[in-house]
């Protein structure tokens, strides 16, 4: 069976077994009578009265992270900005600052990656599991107005009731905005918002302005959970020497080119909510994918990202899941029990709930 797209997840999301820390209980957690993190309790708070967004925290997966102009409309991104997108998806996004091992830029702050922050009353720390880190200077200073480009940026904070307002300015062009290929040039600005309703969760806004490209500012919703009991892992993207990156063949048309008609009582068979069974890699968990029929074709929708058609290679094997592809295996009747999520790294299996 020939496969044509491989998973960029293996490019971030390897790392060591037996590290250190890594069930090591986070002190100071308030606990519920089995010792679990109660993540209802209320968010911890500084000396100066402000909420403490010390902690190791899992951003939440969400559409923006492979889109993050979801909710504009196509006449509020510049054709030529639009053009460059397809272009980029068309190439398997081989040019993602995770394929290529550099600093994500502002696509960070939408991405799900984990993150650890530092704060302290004058400054506050993002720390990236691939060493990349940002500096928040909340000690009064002004941005920066004339800065020499850089991949993160520049970054001051400042406190509105309890809500951590960080402006940002100064990224060079060389970064994307999602994983889809969004442009921005170095007139963009980004505010972020960061509130801690409570032990568990963090809420933060994002509101990007790019005038060169974007008609209007938009801003999204995204989320973090807190990563209790578990520390940050280094990941040091070229460990491999660049050796993974070769597998990046091909462009994303190329399985349009073998695509095979599936009868329609095959794929409804195949529609429902599957549940993920092997627990791996960055949360949150499980992940859920569901699968849906419309107008003779098969869709997938990984929850917190948007549907994608999936382009049939075989009866049971699928192609276009967000360059990873998926596998049905049927039981007697037809209908499976299972679904495989097949990444170059090896597979990851679901169960059918519903």
């Amino acid at each position: 069976m020939k496969v044509f797209l491989v998973a960029a997840i293996v490019i971030f999301l390897s790392a060591p077994l037996g590290a250190q820390w890594l069930t090591y209980r986070t002190l100071g957690l308030p606990r519920l009578a089995d010792g679990k993190p109660n993540v209802a309790a209320p968010a911890p708070r500084t000396p100066e009265g402000k909420p403490d967004l010390s902690g190791l925290w899992q951003r939440i997966e969400s559409k923006y992270a492979e889109n993050i102009t979801a909710d504009l409309r196509p006449s509020e991104v510049q054709p030529w900005a639009q053009d460059l997108v397809k272009d980029r998806v068309e190439d398997l996004s081989k040019q993602h600052m995770s394929v290529q091992c550099l600093p994500w830029g502002p696509n960070y702050t939408n991405s799900a990656r984990m993150t650890k922050i530092v704060q302290t009353p004058n400054l506050v720390v993002m720390l990236d599991e691939g060493l990349t880190y940002r500096q928040i200077f909340t000690d009064g200073r002004p941005l920066e107005t004339d800065p020499n480009p850089s991949w993160m940026g520049y970054s001051v904070g400042h406190w509105d009731g309890d809500t951590l307002v960080v402006d940002s300015f100064g990224y060079n062009e060389r970064s994307w905005l999602d994983h889809g290929g969004h442009p921005h040039t170095q007139a963009l600005r980004v505010t972020e918002r960061y509130r801690r309703p409570d032990i568990g969760h963090l809420q933060i806004e994002m509101t990007l302005s790019d005038p060169a490209i974007y008609a209007r500012s938009w801003t999204i919703s995204l989320g973090g959970l807190l990563a209790a009991d578990t520390e940050l892992l280094e990941e040091v993207c070229n460990d491999d020497n660049g050796s993974r990156r070769k597998h990046y063949i091909g462009k994303a048309s190329d399985e349009e080119k073998t695509e095979v008609k599936v009868a329609p009582e095959t794929l409804e068979k195949y529609a429902g909510i599957y549940e993920e069974q092997d627990i791996w890699g960055q949360g949150p968990h499980p992940r859920i994918i569901e699968i849906t029929v419309a107008d003779g074709k098969l869709y997938a929708e990984l929850k917190g990202r948007e549907k994608i058609q999936l382009v049939a290679q075989s009866d049971t094997h699928f192609t276009g899941f967000f360059n990873w592809q998926v596998d049905f295996s049927p039981g007697p009747n037809g209908v499976p029990v299972y679904l495989n999520e097949v990444h170059v790294s090896g597979n990851y299996r679901y169960r059918r709930k519903k």
